[in-house]
């Protein structure tokens, strides 16, 4: 049995008839399916909240198989409790798709659900959890506060001018006109310049694991990543690897804003640590106290602001079939 959750307003609204293209290929080859239909923000989560919390003994390992972009994945996994019971099938549909592009998945949806069927290939990769320490009152204008003070990440996490390029991104109207074009990467870069320009740094103290902190006085952002891509195709730790149980990080301070402003493109290559204060770390867990509160997200999806976080990785926590 495969339980197939399906985000019809990914990709501009073509999720839906995506998966139009996939029901025959089921039908077909007579396998047993169930269906779910996002409707909402967070209906994810609570269908996998549902799904994994109500079946049997019998049903473990469950299959569940997930159209949508890298925030569909990120909102299926908060509502999972035991990640050794469920292998993830992923179909991406969404604007950025950085897990898809990171796992290297088939671009053909229907080439990809075969695979997936097939069964005989799939990998356990690390999962991120990172908890807010604080309990800030500024609130994302698409996400209301989350329920749990710590959110899982699978593509990587953020503080600072990445999470912030991402909250304005969620309600940008440029998005959907540049996705239907298949221009999709120039919405996080045209907000990235934007962002760039009207951002204050603040200082930060950065803890890595456990050690003493490093201070940065003029702090921009800094990503955690499980995997290199972010936002949409920035391959920010090239380096990254998803079985080893660290996170990469990509930290920027101190830089004036013509240099990141020369950078940031480079950052599509990987090529971006050549320029000074542009540094990398690897740790398995992070502290990051700040000045002032800064819009944080996870894959993606930003949901308050926050002065004090921790992040942390779990080393092949979850199974994919790939």
């Amino acid at each position: 049995m495969y339980h197939i959750i399906i985000n019809p307003a990914s990709k501009s609204g073509k999720g839906l008839a995506i998966w139009k293209t996939l029901e025959p290929v089921l039908l077909e080859k007579n396998v047993s399916y169930r269906t779910y239909i996002s409707t909402h923000t967070g209906h994810v989560s609570e269908l996998t909240s549902e799904i994994t919390s109500t079946a049997s003994d019998a049903e473990y390992p469950l299959n569940l198989i997930l159209l949508g972009g890298d925030g569909t994945v990120n909102d299926a996994l908060q509502g999972i409790k035991d990640f050794s019971k469920v292998n993830i099938g992923y179909i991406p549909t969404g604007s950025s798709n950085d897990l898809a592009r990171a796992l290297k998945l088939r671009r053909d949806p229907v080439e990809l659900l075969l695979q997936i069927l097939d069964g005989t290939h799939s990998r356990m990769i690390d999962l991120g959890i990172l908890t807010y320490e604080d309990d800030s009152k500024i609130v994302s204008r698409l996400h209301k506060r989350p329920e749990s003070k710590s959110r899982y990440f699978i593509v990587s996490s953020g503080i600072g001018f990445d999470a912030a390029v991402c909250e304005e991104a969620l309600s940008s109207p440029i998005k959907n006109t540049l996705n239907r074009l298949k221009l999709g990467k120039l919405t996080y870069l045209g907000i990235a310049l934007k962002q760039l320009i009207t951002a204050k740094p603040v200082s930060c103290k950065i803890y890595l694991d456990g050690k003493d902190p490093f201070v940065i006085p003029k702090f921009l952002f800094s990503a955690f990543m499980v995997h290199p891509y972010e936002g949409g195709g920035f391959c920010f730790c090239p380096q990254a690897d998803d079985t080893d149980g660290l996170l990469d990080l990509c930290v920027v301070g101190n830089l004036p804003k013509l240099i990141i402003l020369l950078a940031l493109p480079t950052a599509f290559f990987g090529k971006h640590y050549i320029f000074p204060r542009i540094n990398h770390y690897r740790a398995s867990s992070v502290r990051i106290k700040t000045s002032a509160p800064l819009w944080v997200h996870t894959d993606g999806e930003v949901y308050m602001k926050s002065d004090a976080i921790s992040i942390s990785c779990l080393k092949q926590r979850i199974r994919f079939l790939v």
